[in-house]
């Protein structure tokens, strides 16, 4: 059930940030600059240490010594419901299946390989299976760089999480702000982030778009919906348009905050919140008093703060769109 916070019209919504992009003089914001943002811890993909179960053991069964071994094949697919989570596609052993947000659905594409492979190991497409409550029409596959075949569901290549030992396990929900347990749709399971609470004590899943909370060493700052740290970086731009320098290999460490509608945020700074347009094709990026914002991959837990002055140029972001810790120059 939606809550109040997300009712308002949709309508008005879009001629505040039609109000909003006109006020920071937005049209389209000139070409990007240099690929910046290196010095930030790699932490791309998680690891195997990272993240906390939400959905405990199904009655304690063990699925396997080496339960998510890519030779493990998928078998027959169905439907479990998680703790917080919500309804996920789980392979033969009760194992979890996940998508990758770096990956994409049109056309099948994997971008999980190397020491992310091995955290993440991808699911055969060998005797995969529609169960129960698997639509077999959004079953397919992807052929690896590898040359092997890795199921896909809905288009999204699946993969397991190294750290899920037992059935039931859903450990790897929300690990970087960017793996999530499939939804038999093939879209992201419902229910946020890696277990924990998220901004002031609430489940991670029941948070708004973007929200804030009290962190003991920072104080108020914001938050995405799965309770993850927002961040800026001090060489992008804002004044008379936003402008992201953080572009290529930065981004892989420092995603983008893609468009949140006002009407799914909470306490959150209306003056300046707005959308632009990016020049290198990653599509539109939400901003904060105009000012571009980002999550940071080595963050893997909700109240994580891992990214607060990262090299010298990223901080976390007050409510009002202002640096945590950090003069605007």
């Amino acid at each position: 059930m939606k809550t109040s916070w997300r009712s308002a019209s949709l309508v008005a919504s879009a001629a505040a940030v039609l109000a909003l992009t006109t006020a920071c003089g937005q049209d389209s914001p000139p070409a990007a600059s240099q690929n910046v943002g290196a010095t930030a811890a790699p932490g791309d993909y998680g690891s195997i240490g990272t993240g906390n179960g939400v959905g405990g053991t199904a009655g304690g069964q063990q699925a396997s010594p080496s339960p998510s071994s890519p030779s493990n094949p998928a078998g027959k697919l169905s439907v479990a419901t998680a703790e917080e989570v919500g309804k996920v596609v789980t392979d033969s052993l009760g194992l979890t299946l996940y998508r990758f947000d770096q990956d994409s659905e049109q056309p099948p594409k994997s971008n999980c390989d190397g020491d992310c492979a091995k955290t993440w190991p991808p699911v055969p497409a060998d005797d995969a299976e529609a169960g129960e409550g698997i639509d077999k029409s959004l079953l397919g596959s992807v052929t690896r760089a590898d040359g092997t075949k890795q199921l896909t569901v809905g288009g999204w290549p699946a993969y397991r999480y190294a750290k899920d030992v037992n059935a039931g396990d859903v450990k790897g929900q929300g690990v970087g702000g960017k793996w999530y347990a499939l939804a038999p749709d093939g879209k992201k399971a419902q229910g946020g982030g890696a277990a924990g609470e998220g901004a002031g004590g609430e489940e991670a899943g029941a948070q708004p778009g973007l929200s804030t909370r009290n962190d003991p060493k920072l104080g108020e700052i914001v938050v995405d919906k799965n309770g993850m740290t927002v961040y800026r970086f001090k060489k992008d731009e804002a004044w008379p348009k936003p402008v992201s320098n953080c572009t290529g290999e930065c981004l892989e460490k420092w995603p983008l905050v893609e468009p949140v509608d006002y009407a799914d945020t909470k306490g959150i700074q209306e003056k300046g919140y707005m959308i632009f347009d990016r020049t290198d094709g990653k599509g539109k990026q939400q901003t904060i008093n105009c000012s571009p914002i980002y999550t940071f991959a080595g963050d893997k837990a909700p109240g994580d703060t891992n990214g607060q002055g990262v090299g010298g140029t990223w901080y976390a972001v007050r409510p009002d769109g202002k640096l945590v810790g950090a003069s605007e120059k």
